[in-house]
């Protein structure tokens, strides 16, 4: 809700002008560019009465005397807002984004191409987290005993993605037993998640332990979420370090080192990319990542989920500069959730 010196039409016009030349440019935008390309006929004077008014409220700063504005993070907010009212993908990105896509051979590649693809959109860290195995979807699951009883747990899920996980059963099982217990879950089971998978065992056995009991008891600590793995199971695919690492916006160079070494730890991605799952919106932006580092304070994060089954399957996003072009990394992220989305409900 615009309050303050927003809610005059004229200074929304003349913010969301600034903030785009800015964009552009990279430069301090002053009251004569905005004077020329505004749709109303306007003096250099009024508009830089305006923007005056902009930077008393915080949108905008003048970094020195002589220069023009610079737009603040309550500046890229309101544009944001503004973007994503309007703003949709653009034929020549949703081709370019599906060919490149679906040229990839493997569940694994689409994945990787994916970071790479964003990257690409926004000059800036392109992110896709893979599913946890609790959220999996099953199409085969296998069990292999290892030496000292332990157990390989091999799942392929919708798409063709392996994944395998090696647990230690609360007790010891014989392989017969294992190959019982995979195909009674493989005939029962097929197209279910691990979760629901689990809640359906767990059922069977509190309603008629006789019968279900010790294969699904077994079935149950096999296919249990907190054996296979919660957040470190997940793959993280990361593309565009370098071009984030060489951002006008990042000049201080311990700034830099310290991104770098926050970008190394890529299970970060999966509590920074967290924040997006429960929110209302389809596409997440977040201003300012002060908790990434002492660069993030410059650093936008743009991020969605797709989904499965209307269940939340992965997460996605870009993050990047704050001066970045908002309408194309939007909706290009955006399009990209909904082609994952998709993808998952047609394996």
């Amino acid at each position: 809700m615009v309050q303050g010196v927003l809610q005059q039409k004229r200074h929304q016009q003349i913010l969301s002008d600034v903030v785009r030349t800015y964009i552009e440019t990279g430069e301090p935008v002053s009251s004569r560019s905005i004077a020329r390309s505004h749709v109303e006929s306007l003096s250099p004077a009024t508009v830089r009465n305006v923007m005056a008014d902009l930077e008393d409220e915080g949108y905008l700063y003048q970094p020195h005397t002589s220069a023009g504005r610079v737009p603040t993070a309550s500046a890229y907010r309101f544009f944001v807002e503004q973007v994503t009212q309007q703003a949709t993908a653009t034929p020549e990105d949703m081709q370019w984004i599906r060919r490149e896509l679906e040229a990839a051979q493997t569940p694994e590649a689409v994945m990787e191409r994916a970071s790479h693809v964003l990257s690409a959109v926004s000059r800036g860290l392109g992110i896709f987290i893979s599913p946890p195995l609790a959220s999996s979807v099953v199409n085969h699951l296998r069990f292999l005993l290892l030496p000292d009883n332990r157990v390989l747990v091999v799942l392929i899920s919708t798409g063709g993605l392996t994944r395998d996980k090696v647990i230690r059963p609360d007790r010891p099982l014989r392989q017969e037993e294992l190959d019982r217990i995979a195909e009674y879950l493989n005939r029962h089971y097929n197209g279910w998640t691990l979760e629901a998978m689990r809640a359906d065992l767990k059922r069977q056995v509190e309603q008629d332990r006789e019968r279900y009991g010790r294969i699904a008891g077994d079935a149950l600590m096999l296919c249990d979420p907190s054996i296979l793995g919660g957040a470190g199971d997940r793959k993280i695919y990361v593309e565009g370090a370098a071009q984030i690492a060489s951002s006008p916006e990042l000049t201080d160079q311990n700034q830099v080192r310290e991104l770098l070494q926050a970008i190394e730890e890529k299970d970060r991605f999966i509590e920074i990319l967290s924040g997006c799952i429960e929110a209302p919106e389809p596409v997440h932006v977040e201003l300012g990542l002060d908790k990434i580092s002492n660069a993030g304070k410059h650093l936008a994060l743009i991020s969605s989920t797709y989904k499965a089954k209307d269940q939340v399957h992965g997460t996605l996003g870009i993050m990047g500069p704050m001066r970045m072009h908002y309408e194309r990394v939007i909706t290009a992220v955006a399009f990209m959730a909904q082609f994952f989305s998709k993808d998952e409900e047609g394996s």
